[in-house]
């Protein structure tokens, strides 16, 4: 499956691993939630980075004491008209302050990823290359927007008064 990673195709570096899959020694990898809840202290204890694939139909706030030890959450869209991913991703953004890597898996289509990337997803999972391109294209195309989100962006007022407090303004 293509991975969009900073708005370019990667290699996912993470293997995701079920809930009884043999833990290996080293290397990074994804884990479901109920397998990360109930073996976190060992996950984390081993060598290369955890991620985690959180349901959207569970609690965001379970995974919070962990959010600082994580490398990846991995939000999942079920379905295209499931949006409760978006939710988790601006609260793991905004509220929590989580600057790790935060992925779309599931559903996900084209025409949803800039409401994505405005969510604070940084990294997507998509079913064809085709989509992964065109995906890759469409980070390039926005540059500023009009809403504060869970991107870190600044809004174009915001850019503005910047821009008139360097030129001296107004003041």
């Amino acid at each position: 499956m293509p991975l969009v990673n900073g708005g370019k195709i990667a290699d996912d570096r993470f293997v995701k691993l079920a809930v009884d899959t043999p833990l290996p020694d080293s290397g990074d990898i994804l884990v479901p939630a109920e397998r990360f809840i109930a073996e976190a202290d060992a996950l984390l204890k081993r060598a290369g980075k955890v991620g985690v694939i959180w349901p959207n139909n569970r609690d965001i706030d379970e995974l919070v004491p962990y959010l600082g030890k994580v490398a990846a959450v991995a939000l999942v869209f079920p379905t295209f008209r499931d949006g409760r991913a978006y939710s988790q991703a601006r609260l793991l953004r905004e509220r929590y302050n989580y600057r790790g890597e935060l992925r779309a898996t599931g559903q996900i289509l084209r025409d949803q990823f800039v409401f994505m990337l405005r969510a604070g997803f940084d990294s997507f999972e998509v079913k064809k290359q085709a989509d992964a391109e065109a995906f890759m294209q469409t980070a390039k195309r926005y540059s500023v927007f009009y809403q504060p989100t869970g991107d870190g962006r600044i809004t174009a007022l915001h850019r503005r008064m910047q821009l008139r407090h360097s030129e001296g303004v107004g003041t």
